[in-house]
C-alpha cells in the first residue's frame, strides 16, 4: 500500500500563494500517477492537477490552469502543488492521491492522504 501525508495548508488572503506538499511512503510510487484533488464544503471532490513520477507531462483542471503548478521530487517521494493568485473559491480541503493508472476523477484514485485545509479570505 501507499501512504500519503499532505502539508502546507493554511489561511491566505485572495491573491496570495501557498505551496502544498505530499510525502509518499515508498519508492513504489515512482511508477504511479500522483494527483491533487480538493473538496469544498457542500461540494464533491474535484480534480486539480496530476503528473506521472517519470516524465514531464502534467495535467490541470481548467479552473486552476495558469495559477497552479504541480511538481515532484522523485528522490524524496514528494509531490508539490504551488498555488498562486488564490481566490476565495479555492477554499477547500486539498487531498493528495495516487493511482496506478491516470485518472482525473476521485473514484479512479487508489490511495488518499487525509487532506490539508486551504482557506482563502476575500
Amino acid at each position: 500500500q501507499v501512504q500519503l501525508v499532505e502539508s502546507g495548508g493554511g489561511l491566505v488572503q485572495a491573491g496570495g500563494s501557498l505551496r502544498l506538499s505530499c510525502a509518499a511512503s515508498g519508492r513504489t510510487v515512482a511508477t504511479y500517477f500522483m494527483g491533487w484533488f480538493r473538496q469544498a464544503p457542500g461540494k464533491e471532490r474535484e480534480f486539480v492537477a496530476a503528473l506521472r513520477w517519470s516524465g514531464t507531462v502534467t495535467y490541470y483542471a481548467d479552473s486552476v490552469k495558469g495559477r497552479v503548478t504541480i511538481s515532484r521530487d522523485i528522490a524524496k517521494n514528494t509531490v508539490f502543488l504551488q498555488m498562486n493568485r488564490l481566490k476565495p473559491e479555492d477554499t477547500a480541503v486539498y487531498y493528495c492521491a495516487a493511482s496506478e493508472r491516470f485518472s482525473d476523477s476521485a473514484p479512479g484514485m487508489d490511495y488518499w492522504g487525509k487532506g490539508t485545509l486551504v482557506t482563502v479570505s476575500p
